[in-house]
């Protein structure tokens, strides 16, 4: 095929395929269609989607715009519009496949006549130029139509009907292009000049078609520039690349026309290109008005060629990715236009007139979205370069987001590598607020550039771009740098470095650090940048040795430093303490992102650790500890893919040795943790520097290390480190409860663990573990002492402890009773329990009362010998534990808890402490607790919170201790004695001042017998409470009177009111009631003394017998002998009072009485004592026919 027939080719396929098929509906400028496709498609009826570049004609709709476009009419008119338009479009189409089908080339020189047709034929090219050159004039220019505004380009609503302004307008869109492709087919097909009859061009030259052509596309060229500089006056800086210089479809259509055919041109013929074209047209916007040569169509000013430039090349260039089709095809050849943009770049950094940096940040961002669609060009790298080295110490921010630019100076050593990351993306985002400045846009486009130029080009292009940036930094350049710049200088090569040769890099930054200024040695931007090139070479799995020796060596100057300076200057400290932070942030990096260890990473944990540790306040060690546990986390799990790796079968000796060497290194950087830091967290286990929390989590980390790698432990913690670590944070009874319950849930948590210790010979780390859970809930409290208790009386129990260390304690009480050896317990007593206990105090008394139950339904000796031995190690040494609260320092809440959970104990475990083995233990509690020495001091007051926990609980050691004397396997004097020493001292501290009977009923002794009436062993106590009573509170002591007696009558008849009264009972009490009676005169006390007496005679009367009758008349024939001598009208009156209740009881009594009287008489020697004989008679009339005999013999005895 020759050159003439490719070229035309352009055309003729589309002409042919539309001349192939009937007429149809010719192609149009369209808009109206539905924008689904994002805009990357055209209308179904416009040239490029139909494959017709062409069609021409006109006729006038002017006459329609005067018309009013209502609603009522719009219809009618849409339709008369179209109509015309179509006519138009049509005719233009005949013309052009016309002109392909039927238009001969005629030879001028012939000679040989030709028909009048034929003659007129051969005009018709210069007639159709004329034609089509009158046209043009007619229409005028497409910036010129009076409604061209953005609401004729916007089909608002999807409205399907237009107005006649609409149809215009896109009829003037077809007439322009119809024409270029007219005379572009005219030239095709003649393959000479055709010149016009009667116009002639701005230069006084005859007009022809290929003149007409030039002009009329510079004309439409111009049109659409001053259409986007209408469109671009509305467009702010940051909306330069979202917002499109397009009105709308048909206008990028055009331009998508425009530059497929005059690049086909430029190819086949000595014409332009599209952009030369658009280039030679876009300078003219930069001359001034006295140079400026005279435009074919005059082009408005704009405010800012320069930004309306970049715009403008940069949208136009998009449209090289349609093809002939307007199909887009990222695949396609775009063609570039990089020596226009290198003059523009050369123009937006020039400082004659200042650069506003928002200016510049459009720009740029312009010239990267070119090196997205273009071919790398170095030159663009160089002249930007050449700008930024010389403002390097710049910040780049905007005048009006002032804080924009020194966001940069506090980045981490991961967000400058995040950065880059950024930079070195292949999408960009185009907001220029969110760039952090246009020197960061610089990067992106650095970035672009040498990737694409070294993926086509090898590394040449990487050498030649080195060259010129390190050209540029020499020691007065460094010594130059501000901190901006130095930012500015270390995202620079961290670039490099990550797309060209890294270690070439870090190697040239090296060396240029060693000429900045000593105010910069102790910058944390130059820690901060080191650290960056260590993270990247992790990253890229190279090996980072001579970066860490370096690196390490300072850090352990810095964390000396540190440990001298724990009281000097805080300014320097908080220097210091950034630095080493920034070496702490990017070691753990470095190790959460290595695939794996090499000899170097041991060296970045050096002794350095064990100086910073040991300089350390809280808040700064809860960082450490931090790096520390997420250093841990990081080998362990490196350890465990290793495991899996050497598990692998046929393993060949390479893959051996590699995963050899791999071992060897996790080992030694294991050890190294151990060695530096585990020293440190040992001695802390007792302090409160450490956070708790923090404290447990990191020794449960090395514990678990030490189930993994065990020979990497220390020799003090071998043979078994995993026993020995839960034996200091686990264990040991001196840990900070708070350590040990988060410990213990960490270690309860792993079922690894807890197997590997099952069957390790440790067989009682269960009961070890409960042990120390027990502990955990009872010391809950314990540090609240350090605090007033005063700050904790509007609390309850519940908020008075951190609700994370309730949580723990929750969690580890979860996690307890899924233990073999608790879930056997619960079991054998068939007790049911939460298996999520909300409150651990609850689960705790769960616990206890199910080992009192399990212990009870024993049958074996051995098996109940061996329970008790359990049981002891579950309690360990308990009375420690409870040891704080009963010191000076007082806890309520601490208090209350040791009494009640110690009271639980006792009574569940009663039978357990019934043995010889426990009984120790129960002495010692009733000792510790029930009787220390401030209780046995009667005149010393116990403090009010110890006697109310006391009084709450002391119901069950009552009857845990009752139980144990009942069923001791020794009886045990010494135990009734303290039970006896028990009642005696909580009888009298808790009664009433005044004898209340709602008060008396709340009496913890009360409550022990009342609680316990049902259960057998309980009479016991009861019989001990009488005789404690008995002793201790009826007896005078010589003249005196017992104290509070009408309180201790009081209790005496509310505990036989609330029991069953046995006649031992009343023998032991009731002497003393009648001795009350008989010598108190004080009214309460004789009521209630009475009150007693006939609650006792009542209740001997149910179950009266001869045995019992018996029993009470020989109390009362003792009182009347020890009393009647001096008492006999007293004894008389209180006999009235028994004879109202029960008259037999008296009946026996007179024989004593009258022997009584008798034996008075004759002591005192004065005959018969007439008073008292009538004293007596008047008893003895109360007693019916005995009475009256007795009164009878009396009369007639004369002696």
């Amino acid at each position: 095929m020759d050159d003439c027939s490719a070229a035309s080719t352009f055309l003729t396929d589309s002409l042919e395929l539309e001349l192939g098929t009937e007429w149809c509906k010719p192609p149009c400028f369209s808009c109206a269609f539905d924008d689904r496709g994002g805009g990357k498609h055209f209308s179904g009826e416009s040239y490029l989607s139909s494959g017709a570049l062409k069609r021409q004609q006109l006729y006038n709709l002017e006459t329609l715009l005067q018309a009013s476009c209502d609603f009522g009419k719009i219809s009618t008119l849409h339709c008369k519009a179209d109509s015309i338009r179509q006519q138009c479009v049509t005719f233009l189409h005949y013309i052009k496949v016309f002109i392909f089908r039927y238009l001969k080339v005629r030879n001028a020189e012939s000679h040989v006549p030709v028909h009048p047709y034929e003659a007129l034929e051969a005009q018709l090219p210069s007639v159709l130029v004329d034609e089509l050159q009158g046209l043009l004039l007619y229409i005028g220019h497409l910036c010129e139509l009076p409604s061209i505004n953005p609401g004729v380009f916007v089909n608002q609503n999807q409205i399907k009907l237009f107005p006649p302004s609409w149809h215009l307008l896109h009829l003037h869109l077809d007439i322009h292009w119809l024409v270029l492709e007219i005379l572009h087919m005219l030239g095709e097909k003649l393959k000479q000049v055709v010149y016009s009859h009667q116009f002639v061009n701005l230069a006084g030259d005859n007009l022809t078609n290929v003149s007409l052509f030039e002009e009329h596309c510079e004309n439409l060229l111009c049109d659409l520039i001053s259409l986007s500089l209408n469109r671009y006056d509305k467009v702010g800086p940051s909306e330069a690349l979202i917002r499109h210089h397009c009105p709308c479809a048909c206008i990028k259509e055009l331009w998508v026309l425009l530059i497929h055919l005059l690049d086909h041109r430029s190819k086949w013929s000595l014409s332009e290109s599209f952009w030369n074209w658009l280039n030679k047209l876009l300078k003219t916007l930069f001359e001034k008005s006295s140079d400026r040569r005279r435009p074919s169509v005059p082009i408005i000013q704009p405010r800012d060629p320069l930004g309306f430039s970049w715009w403008i090349i940069t949208h136009v260039a998009s449209f090289y990715q349609f093809d002939r089709h307007g199909a887009p095809d990222e695949r396609r050849q775009m063609e570039s236009n990089w020596n226009f943009a290198e003059e523009l770049l050369k123009k937006s950094i020039s400082v004659q007139d200042g650069i506003l940096e928002e200016q510049l940040r459009m720009c740029l961002h312009c010239c990267l979205t070119l090196c997205d669609f273009w071919e790398p060009n170095i030159t663009i790298v160089t002249v930007l370069w050449e700008y930024y080295s010389k403002n390097l110490n710049s910040s780049f921010s905007i005048s009006w987001l002032p804080l924009k630019g020194l966001v940069n100076i506090v980045k981490s050593s991961l967000s400058m590598l995040e950065m880059v990351k950024t930079c070195c993306c292949d999408k960009q985002d185009h907001d220029l607020y969110k760039s952090n400045s246009s020197y960061t846009i610089f990067l992106c486009i650095l970035a672009k550039v040498v990737k694409k130029a070294m993926k086509n080009n090898g590394p040449h292009p990487w050498k030649q771009v080195k060259g010129r940036i390190y050209s540029k930094f020499h020691q007065k350049r460094m010594e130059e740098l501000t901190e901006v710049g130095l930012q500015n200088f270390f995202s620079l090569f961290l670039l490099l470095a990550a797309v060209a040769e890294i270690e070439d890099v870090a190697s040239h930054v090296l060396g240029l650090l060693n000429f900045l200024k000593p105010t910069f040695i102790t910058s944390s931007l130059i820690w901060k940048g080191q650290m960056a090139f260590l993270l990247m070479y992790t990253q890229k799995n190279l090996d980072i040795s001579v970066l860490a020796e370096k690196f390490s060596s300072a850090f352990r100057e810095k964390a000396k430093e540190f440990l001298v300076s724990k009281n000097d200057d805080m300014g320097q400290r908080q220097t210091l303490w950034t630095l080493l932070s920034i070496y702490m942030d990017g070691v753990q990096e470095v190790f959460e992102t290595s695939h794996c260890l090499h000899p170097s990473h041991e060296k970045l944990l050096n002794d350095g650790f064990s100086m910073l540790l040991r300089g350390c306040q809280e808040s700064e060690l809860r960082t450490v500890l931090s790096f520390l546990q997420a250093v841990l986390a990081r080998i362990r799990s490196m350890h465990q893919q290793l495991c899996q790796e050497l598990q692998k079968e046929n393993m060949d000796l390479i893959a051996q040795s590699s995963l050899s060497a791999k071992e060897r290194h996790l080992a030694a950087v294991a050890s190294a943790l151990w060695k530096h830091f585990f020293s440190f967290l040992k001695s802390q286990r007792m302090s409160q520097i450490v956070p708790l929390s923090q404290l447990a989590d990191a020794a449960a980390d090395f514990t678990l290390l030490a189930m993994d790698m065990p020979s990497t432990a220390p020799c003090d913690l071998q043979p078994q480190p995993v026993t020995s670590m839960i034996q200091l944070f686990g264990w040991d009874d001196i840990i900070w409860p708070q350590v040990v319950a988060r410990y213990l849930s960490h270690f309860l948590q792993n079922s690894m663990l807890c197997e590997a210790l099952s069957h390790s010979g440790c067989v009682s780390f269960q009961a070890l573990t409960v042990r120390s859970w027990i502990r955990c809930i009872l010391q809950m409290y314990v540090k609240n002492l350090s605090v007033p208790d005063d700050v904790f009386v509007d609390l309850s129990p519940e908020q008075a402890v951190e609700k994370e260390y309730m949580e723990q304690l929750a969690e580890l009480t979860r996690l307890l009773f899924k233990l073999s050896e608790v879930k056997n317990i619960f079991s054998e007593a068939q007790v049911e329990y939460s298996p999520i206990p909300e409150d651990p105090r609850k689960a705790l008394v769960q616990f206890l009362e199910a080992v009192g139950i399990t212990y009870g339904n024993l049958q074996k000796l051995s098996d109940k010998s061996a329970m008790v031995t359990k049981s002891l190690e579950y309690l360990g040494e308990i009375l420690k534990y409870i040891k704080p609260y009963l010191g000076k320092k007082v806890s309520s809440a601490g208090l209350q808890l040791t009494y009640r959970m110690m009271g639980i104990l006792v009574k569940s475990w009663a039978q357990i402490f019934a043995t010889s083995k426990a009984q120790k233990l129960l002495f010692r509690i009733i000792d510790c607790l029930l009787l220390p020495h401030a209780v046995l001091q009667q005149e010393k007051e116990l403090p009010a919170p110890m006697l109310t926990a006391i009084q709450k609980s002391l119901p069950l050691y009552l009857q845990g201790m009752c139980i144990v004397c009942c069923q001791s396997q020794n009886p045990n004097a010494y135990l009734n004695q303290l039970l006896g020493n028990v009642i005696e001292q909580y009888i009298g501290r808790f009664l009433p001042a005044s004898p209340h009977v709602l008060s008396l009923g709340q009496h913890p002794v009360l409550l022990a017998v009342r609680n316990s009436a049902t259960v057998p062993p309980m009479s016991s106590l009861k019989k001990c409470i009488v005789q404690v009573i008995r002793k201790s509170y009826l007896e005078c002591k010589g003249s005196l009177l017992p104290p509070r007696l009408a309180s201790i009558l009081a209790f005496i008849l509310q505990l036989f009111k609330e029991t069953n009264i046995d006649i031992s009972e009343v023998e032991l009490l009731l002497p003393g009631i009648l001795k009350c009676l008989l010598l108190v005169s004080e009214p309460q006390v004789k009521r209630l003394a009475t009150e007693n007496l006939q609650y006792m005679l009542k209740a001997c009367q149910v179950g009266s017998g001869g045995e019992r009758a018996a029993q009470l008349t020989s109390v009362f024939r003792h009182f009347i002998q020890d009393y009647d001598t001096r008492y006999s009208y007293q004894i008389y009156n209180i006999l009235e009072t028994v004879a109202a209740l029960d008259q037999q009881l008296v009946v026996h009594l007179i024989s004593t009485l009258t022997q009584s009287l008798k034996d008075s008489e004759r002591k005192w020697g004065l005959g018969r004592n007439i008073a008292q004989r009538e004293a007596y008679s008047k008893l003895l009339s109360h007693l019916g026919q005995d009475g009256q005999d007795e009164m009878q013999r009396l009369e007639n005895d004369n002696t």
